[in-house]
C-alpha cells in the first residue's frame, strides 16, 4: 500500500467566487433532474437529459439484459477519459451515487477541456464488476481501437461531506494513514495505477483549495476498485477513482433516502474547479 495523505487546503475554505456560486447551483439543478426517481429499470429518461446537456455527444449502445442501453461520450479525440455511471440501485434515487458524479461531469464537459467524458449504464448490480457493465463496454472498444488512453478517472459519489470528528471511516489498515473527518475528496487506485494517482492528486493540490487524499492500495481491499476504473484497469489502462469515499461516510448509500438535499453543493464546486485545472495540467504535460 502507498499512502498519499496530506492536504492542498487546511483550514476554514475561503468564500466561492461568482463563478462558483453560479457552478453550484447548476449542479444543483443537475442532480435534482436526476434523482427525481431509481435509474435503472428505466436508464432512457436520464440518458436523454444527459445528452441534451452534453451538447455534442455521440452513444455507443449496446445489448445487456434483453434490452439496448447506452453510454453517452463526447466526441473530441483525447487521451484522456472522465466517466461517471448514471444508473442506480433498484429503490433509491441515487443523488450521491452518482448524480453528483453526472453533474460534476456535464459541468466538466462545458468547460472544453481536452478529455473525453462518458457516462455510464450498468455499473450497479446486476452488472457490477462484469462484461454487461457500460465502463466495460467502452474500455473494450477502446482496446479494440488501439486507443492510446494515458488516464481514466472514473467520478464516484461526488456530494457528501462532514467536518465532524468520527465522521469518516475506512477500511482496515488505512484508518490509520488519513483523517477521521469527512470534509476531503479522495484519489484511490490500485497498485498498478499508483503513478496516476501521484501524478493527479499533486495537480489537484497545486490548484485547488480544497482538502484531498490519496491512496493506490491492493485492489483487494473493499472499495479501491469497486467502480467504473476497475473496467479500464482490466483493459491496461491507467486508471483511478475521485470519490467522497461513498458507503465509508455517506449513511444514505444505496437506500431511498439518497435524496439532492442531502448533498454540499458548494464543496462539489470546489472540487469540479480543482478537477477542471488538473486535467488542463495532466493535457498540457502530453503535448
Amino acid at each position: 500500500m502507498i499512502a498519499m495523505p496530506g492536504r492542498s487546503h487546511t483550514g476554514p475554505l475561503p468564500p466561492l467566487s461568482d463563478e462558483g456560486r453560479a457552478l453550484a447551483e447548476r449542479l444543483h439543478h443537475h442532480v435534482a433532474v436526476l434523482a427525481k426517481s431509481e435509474r435503472n429499470a428505466d436508464l432512457e429518461t436520464a440518458a436523454r437529459y444527459i445528452e441534451s446537456a452534453l451538447g455534442s455527444s455521440e452513444s455507443q449502445y449496446f445489448e445487456s439484459g434483453g434490452r439496448k442501453v447506452r453510454n453517452i461520450q463526447t466526441t473530441q479525440a483525447a487521451s484522456i477519459v472522465v466517466g461517471a455511471h448514471y444508473d442506480t440501485v433498484p429503490g433509491s434515487p441515487g443523488a450521491d451515487d452518482n448524480a453528483s458524479a453526472v453533474a460534476v461531469l456535464i459541468e466538466l464537459a462545458a468547460m472544453r477541456l481536452p478529455a473525453r467524458f462518458v457516462a455510464f449504464a450498468n455499473e450497479e448490480m446486476p452488472y457490477f464488476l462484469g462484461p454487461e457493465m457500460g465502463s466495460f463496454v467502452s474500455a473494450r472498444r477502446s482496446r479494440e481501437r488501439g486507443e492510446n488512453l494515458r488516464a481514466m478517472f472514473s467520478l464516484e459519489m461526488l456530494g457528501y461531506y462532514r467536518d465532524a470528528p468520527g465522521s469518516q471511516h475506512y477500511p482496515a489498515p488505512l484508518g490509520w494513514f488519513y483523517p477521521d473527518r469527512a470534509d476531503f475528496i479522495g484519489f484511490v487506485g490500485d497498485l498498478g495505477a499508483r503513478a496516476l494517482v501521484r501524478r493527479s492528486i499533486a495537480s489537484f493540490r497545486k490548484h485547488a483549495r480544497f482538502p484531498s487524499e490519496g491512496v493506490a492500495a491492493p485492489a483487494a481491499i473493499p472499495g479501491v476498485s469497486w467502480s467504473d476504473h476497475w473496467a479500464f484497469r482490466k483493459h491496461g489502462y491507467p486508471a483511478i477513482m475521485v470519490t467522497d469515499t461513498a458507503f465509508y461516510r455517506y449513511p444514505h448509500y444505496h437506500l431511498p433516502s439518497d435524496t439532492p438535499e442531502k448533498l454540499d453543493y458548494e464543496r462539489m464546486a470546489r472540487v469540479t474547479l480543482g478537477l477542471a485545472a488538473m486535467l488542463r495540467e495532466l493535457a498540457d504535460e502530453a503535448r
